[in-house]
């Protein structure tokens, strides 16, 4: 019987840890709450909380309502399950789901919950986790040589520094919410956008605060429109790369954090040999499949220094 995995988090990384286990035979059951602001979208799976599906490097998320409809999805073996704030202890159990990964990058937190009681083996990844005290395991996300290793015993690293420069590019790239509200945009991920050009705004109570472009470059990251934020949330991400190639697809700290997952989770519970999907028939037949937002195909980058590597 093929593994069965719980992924919390469709952001870039959950999207990530989901798409390698997937691929290893893994039975995945994405998990997401009801309005994330997760900014890079092109990159992700967090779309499909609104528009019921999602697709990302070829592979489709639609949101599901029930276990069984994910018991469906499963059978089909031709896209992911994801089910938006559910009662978790009851679907694990429903779903005889017994691996758990927490992908949510809640790295702000200082301590995170234990995640043990959920599941036989729980993997934590990035800070506030510690093997053996808050997790089965933990995966290093923080950039360095030690990205995606896993950590059998003590914590990852703590929350540090700056973004990695993109360009020299660090923080200034980012645009957060001045104060509370609804965020409003009317671009897209992917267009180009020249500094200091508007990119959005806040709404609140009798008020709009104007959000304007840090840099010139493409629009990588932005909150989904019309959602409520809170003060110093991430709502924008420029790209001063100028490539909106480079906003789409599967990025590369995500994929070695994913892979650091597969390790550890193989380790413990190897995934049963995937038996072959006629519903994969239909889709090889038919051709790329458009489901939701837009389907990009992962570009691979031989040289993972490269200035155009998907971060």
């Amino acid at each position: 019987m093929r593994q069965r995995v719980a992924v919390l988090g469709a952001g870039d990384v959950g999207a990530a840890v989901a798409h390698a286990l997937h691929h290893a035979g893994y039975r995945v059951l994405l998990v997401e709450g009801e309005a994330p602001t997760t900014t890079r979208r092109g990159m992700c799976f967090v779309d499909a909380v609104f528009d019921g599906a999602s697709s990302l490097a070829g592979l489709t998320a639609l949101r599901v309502n029930q276990p069984e409809q994910a018991e469906t999805a499963w059978r089909l073996d031709f896209w992911l399950p994801l089910a938006v704030a559910p009662d978790l202890p009851c679907w694990l159990e429903r779903l005889g789901i017994d691996l758990l990964v927490d992908a949510r990058m809640r790295k702000h937190n200082a301590v995170q919950a234990d995640l043990r009681p959920l599941a036989r083996c729980t993997v934590g990844l990035g800070p506030g986790y510690i093997a053996g005290y808050n997790a089965t395991v933990v995966v290093e996300t923080a950039w360095g040589d030690e990205l995606g290793r896993v950590i059998e015993a003590g914590p990852a690293r703590q929350q540090a520094g700056d973004p990695r420069p993109i360009l020299g590019a660090s923080r200034q790239r980012l645009v957060c919410a001045p104060v509370d509200g609804v965020f409003c945009s009317d671009l897209t991920i992917g267009e180009a956008v020249m500094q200091r050009q508007p990119i959005g705004w806040i709404e609140g109570n009798g008020y709009r605060v104007e959000l304007l472009s840090p840099l010139t470059g493409s629009l990588r990251g932005l909150t989904r429109p019309g959602l409520r934020v809170k003060r110093a949330t991430r709502v924008i991400e420029v790209d001063p790369r100028r490539d909106p190639d480079l906003c789409f697809g599967l990025g590369e700290r995500p994929q070695r954090i994913a892979q650091g997952v597969l390790r550890a989770l193989e380790r413990r519970s190897p995934p049963a040999p995937r038996r072959h999907s006629a519903a994969a028939d239909v889709a090889a037949a038919s051709g790329p499949q458009h489901c939701g937002y837009m389907d990009t195909a992962y570009r691979h980058e031989a040289n993972p220094q490269t200035p155009r590597m998907r971060e």
